[in-house]
């Protein structure tokens, strides 16, 4: 099969954009919608929570699996076919979720869910790779770190309220309506020109040979623990000081506010600041915000600590995602897909290590330790991406 080169284009069509923007805002409601909800289904279903908890988990361990599957499934067929394919999947995969009559049909459910929306946010980075030049491609990629960041905050507010006041089942079903109405949007979005690779291997050939691409999913797996992985106990932190559950829960959602605040302040660094002091302002954030939260889990400190960290992630991670674009172009979309399998190995990894200190309820030690790792992350990332060329 013959090969065509990526060639990117000056601009990326507002209208191009926004569909990726909705794309990964609904992705991302969809993943973190269930853990506010994670006790109030248990108790409607009448199941133990730690039952429930299976939903959640195998919904990640689904999206996690699929990233290299839809990645080399977009290097051969394009990126805009796997997300109208992977949304086509996720639309009745939310509304069986929203249908479910008992604990073991919602967690398949889930996980197929995890599966199928699994494409969206990494066929949209790629996308984003193969339209936009490497020099102003971190001004798109931050819009859609903040439709993102977004979805993520509106999850963590809208879905208990919704739950609480209304039904659990209304809450799985709006993405999957979503994810019904984009999988035809879509059709207005251009394929992109891409390398298209003979065979189904070859796409992983492309990208494990590349020793800078081993050295961004390390930074990436250290950046998942670092960041996603401690982020998680915010919320049981305070809950553990007597804070009601929906306030930790708004106290964890000013994550997702600072993200979409520091990604503006980000587009207009590009191109003033290099990437390596783009990474170490997001490097001072996150250990601030741990040392911060380390000291007290008071709701006063985390409600500074919170914003913190998503200014961190806006900094640090959206610029380390750009240059995650850069690294394989022939076969982009399985590199991201790699990138993003790191990213999520390093945080499933921490917050399982940690999970019997936060038992515990001992937060702070967790919190510091955040803290010291963010120091060898921001070095490796920064020194990193300095010596790349």
């Amino acid at each position: 099969m013959t090969t065509t080169a990526s060639t990117p284009v000056a601009t990326l069509p507002a209208t191009s954009l926004r569909l990726l923007c909705t794309a990964g805002f609904v992705s991302n409601f969809d993943r973190f919608c269930i853990a506010p909800m994670l006790v109030l289904i248990g108790t409607r279903l009448g199941t133990p929570l730690h039952t429930v908890v299976l939903a959640a988990s195998g919904y990640y361990l689904a999206y996690g699996l699929m990233q290299p599957v839809w990645g080399v499934a977009g290097d051969r067929w394009g990126r805009v076919w796997v997300m109208r394919v992977s949304l086509t999947g996720a639309a009745p995969a939310a509304l069986a979720s929203a249908l479910a009559p008992d604990a073991p049909v919602l967690i398949g459910a889930r996980a197929l869910a995890g599966a199928f929306f699994a494409a969206s946010i990494a066929a949209s980075l790629t996308y984003v790779g193969d339209t936009v030049p490497a020099a102003i491609r971190q001004r798109p990629l931050s819009e859609l770190m903040t439709a993102f960041a977004l979805g993520t905050a509106v999850a963590t507010l809208v879905a208990g309220a919704l739950a609480h006041y209304l039904t659990w089942r209304l809450v799985f079903a709006l993405p999957g309506v979503l994810a019904a109405c984009l999988a035809v949007a879509l059709r207005r979005l251009p394929e992109p020109r891409r390398a298209r690779s003979g065979s189904l291997p070859a796409p992983f050939r492309v990208v494990l040979s590349s020793r800078w691409q081993w050295y961004v999913m390390a930074v990436a797996m250290l950046e998942g623990a670092v960041l996603l992985g401690f982020l998680t106990y915010l919320a049981p932190a305070l809950e553990a000081h007597g804070v009601p559950t929906t306030l930790a829960g708004a106290v964890a959602a000013l994550y997702g506010a600072g993200s979409m605040a520091a990604a503006q302040v980000v587009k207009r660094l590009v191109g003033r600041w290099s990437p390596a002091g783009l990474i170490v302002a997001g490097g001072v954030q996150m250990a601030v915000a741990y040392l911060l939260a380390g000291c007290s889990q008071s709701t006063g400190a985390l409600v500074v600590a919170a914003p913190l960290l998503g200014g961190g992630w806006s900094f640090m991670h959206s610029t380390i995602q750009s240059w995650a674009t850069v690294l394989s172009p022939t076969a982009r979309a399985t590199g991201v897909a790699m990138f993003g399998v790191a990213l999520y190995a390093g945080s499933a990894l921490a917050g399982a290590l940690a999970a019997a200190t936060a038992q515990a309820h001992h937060y702070r030690p967790l919190f510091w330790l955040a803290a010291l790792l963010t120091v060898p992350l921001t070095v490796a990332a920064a020194v990193g991406r300095a010596r790349w060329r």
